[in-house]
């Protein structure tokens, strides 16, 4: 499991799977590596490959790749990399919130003479 250290959220899963809860027609386990990305990236890349919804998470948001294929390797390492930042702790923009500076000893809003 590969989580933030700081919200311990995770990032990316290495799972064993059945290949039939996969959908794949053989028999056997396949190592797959689950990770969060842009719904609308996992919708272009379902059909390819090597990528699956994802196994045991939100398949909206989620999606597996099935690792030991040399030819994903890149794009793990990409979607590795995605999947970290989607799920990095939320940078807080006090200037985007809409708010006067206040007093913040007693939750009042300073008054401003623009005089």
């Amino acid at each position: 499991m590969l989580r933030h250290n700081d919200n311990n959220k995770w990032y990316g899963v290495v799972l064993e799977v059945s290949a039939d809860k996969l959908g794949l027609p053989e028999a056997g386990i396949i190592d797959v590596l689950n990770v969060k990305s842009d719904p609308l990236l996992i919708g272009s890349l379902r059909g390819q490959d090597g990528y699956f919804p994802a196994y045991h998470m939100n398949k909206e948001k989620w999606f597996s790749i099935q690792l030991g294929k040399p030819e994903l390797d890149d794009a793990i390492k990409d979607l590795l990399s995605l999947s970290y930042e989607l799920t990095a702790p939320k940078k807080r923009n006090l200037k985007s919130s809409g708010k006067n500076q206040g007093d913040s000893s007693n939750g009042k809003e300073k008054e401003i003479d623009e005089g």
